[in-house]
């Protein structure tokens, strides 16, 4: 009765009393047992809220123990919305996201859709043949194994954007992930409208799913709400939806699943997690949009990611981390270069494909000299009106130390890349000088990923690796562990030992939060092999 009644002396409330299994005087190893049960107990002799683990609850009496309370057992595979998981038939509410130019490969999807991961490929960027292949691998290996590819904004070619939506539409992807749009546009609309049904009752049922992946809310908002009328009576009257699947269409948002982007690698606003999150989740309910929200950039961590889940994520995605993974398509030279990032070795630079909008991405700054080298040939965009106009020393320079051939023979070879791709913005370039040093520009701004993921040593310094804070933080956190070594950090390693950890973070959190003492140790999770 001594334990239950001071207990109660002191305003707690018991459930009953508790014979002892374990009550150790520091809890750190009990809360990485998140798969056990934790009882809240109070301790008469020491004074304390302490948790202990087994035992056994009993009404009362002379237990030594007064019982406040039971934590039931905490899985990683319950962290986040149990409404994404459902959907999309995965083990996890995690993501790995669509890293560009197939450094997402088709290995990297694999290996999370049959460890109960959702992975998008990284179809930015990529011909459309080498799309389609890739299209091909995944549906002939992963069978009816949940998988998505991406949609990436394409301001300067938007026929480009309509022709990958016709792969997906063919080939049957059930999953696109939408990301770098400004702006709602016709081709996001139709793949996620297309095969737009009713069921037995009425209601919508779609064939396809789309994440889109925002950093402002403006843009959230045209993806949380129906499409603009004019543009689904636009698709219709183009052939490239029917008028069922768009009045159907006019009911729903444009996208189930919205991905808050913060402060990420590549294309990024370089927004506070902590700030943009609750602004999106807040938009959403104002909107009473049916929408999942989830969020990526800065997750780099078992801390970070438990802190996602914690403010209401329904899912999180990783991407910096991923490119240092076995399977990503980056190179063992640009894999080892991410391994030595710390928090600060980040930059921001101009991006390849809105070059002429000023638009940046985030880059490695540490080992390599692209951020600098493409900062300079922006500026000098912006203060010339063509290559001519270039003062004669600072192109010499150029040619010897960024392009490493004469600007005409760049041209040159620009021309002959457009003359496949998109022979418009030949015709553009030869009425505009301006446009023309543009393109010249961005043949130096698109080789530089290529060459990272090449590994080309010649131009090692010019490599350029998407990749924000997240990566140093990982490394941080992996240090002297065995994913530190980038030969064992497998995309399924890194996704269980980050929800393991995001698990623990959270069983300590709860275990403090119900009083009792929870010393900083019980707030890491070393990395470990996991199954």
């Amino acid at each position: 009765m001594a334990a239950l009644a001071l207990a109660e002396a002191r305003g707690l409330r018991t459930v009953g009393g508790w014979l002892p299994g374990e009550v150790p005087a520091e809890p750190t190893h009990l809360v990485r047992r998140v798969r056990e049960p934790l009882h809240v107990v109070w301790d008469a002799s020491s004074g304390r809220v302490v948790v202990g683990a087994g035992g056994e609850p009993v009404p009362g009496g002379g237990a030594p123990y007064a019982l406040l309370g039971t934590l039931p057992p905490l899985y990683p595979e319950w962290l986040g919305d149990p409404g994404f998981r459902a959907a999309h038939g995965v083990r996890f509410a995690y993501v790995a996201g669509e890293m560009a130019n197939g450094i997402a490969t088709t290995e990297m999807v694999a290996a999370m859709a049959r460890a109960g991961v959702l992975g998008f490929f990284g179809a930015a960027g990529l011909p459309l043949e080498r799309l389609e292949g890739a299209l091909d691998v995944l549906q002939r290996e992963l069978a009816d194994l949940p998988w998505g590819s991406n949609l990436i904004h394409s301001p300067q070619d938007p026929a480009l954007e309509d022709a990958v939506v016709d792969l997906y539409l063919r080939h049957g992807v059930r999953r696109v992930s939408a990301s770098a749009f400004m702006a709602l546009r016709p081709s996001v609309v139709r793949y996620a409208f297309s095969g737009l049904r009713p069921d037995a009752s009425g209601r919508p049922v779609r064939s396809h799913r789309l994440f889109a992946k925002i950093s402002r809310p403006e843009v959230a908002a045209q993806f949380m709400s129906p499409p603009p009328a004019a543009m689904l009576e636009a698709l219709v009257a183009r052939g490239q939806l029917t008028a069922e699947e768009a009045r159907l269409g006019a009911t729903l948002p444009v996208a189930e699943d919205v991905t808050v982007e913060a402060d990420s690698g590549g294309h990024t606003d370089n927004r506070p997690l902590t700030a943009l999150l609750p602004t999106i989740l807040g938009l959403r309910d104002r909107l009473r949009a049916p929408v999942r929200v989830g969020c990526a950039g800065g997750l780099g961590t078992p801390q970070s990611v438990a802190a996602a889940y914690a403010m209401g994520a329904a899912y999180v995605l990783t991407g910096s981390i991923n490119q240092a993974a076995v399977e990503s398509g980056l190179s063992a030279a640009g894999k080892r270069m991410l391994a030595a990032a710390d928090l600060a070795d980040v930059v921001m630079a101009p991006a390849a494909d809105m070059f002429e909008m000023g638009v940046r991405v985030q880059v490695l700054k540490r080992g390599t000299l692209f951020a600098a080298r493409a900062s300079r040939l922006h500026d000098l965009y912006r203060r010339h009106p063509s290559l001519e106009a270039i003062p004669a020393d600072v192109r010499r320079r150029l040619e010897d130390e960024v392009f490493r051939a004469p600007l005409q023979e760049i041209w040159e070879a620009t021309a002959r890349f457009f003359a496949a791709r998109d022979p418009a913005q030949i015709t553009r370039a030869e009425a505009d000088p301006h446009h023309r040093m543009a393109l010249v520009f961005r043949w130096y701004l698109g080789n530089a990923s290529g060459w990272a993921i090449a590994g080309d040593p010649e131009r090692a310094a010019d490599y350029q690796i998407w990749c924000g804070p997240a990566m140093g933080a990982f490394n941080a956190w992996t240090a002297g562990s065995f994913l530190a070594d980038p030969e064992r950090r497998t995309v399924v390693q890194i996704a269980l030992n980050l929800l393991e950890g995001a698990a623990v973070i959270t069983r300590a959190q709860q275990v403090r939060a119900h009083g009792v003492a929870v010393p900083p140790a019980a707030f890491q999770f070393p990395p470990r092999p996991l199954r």
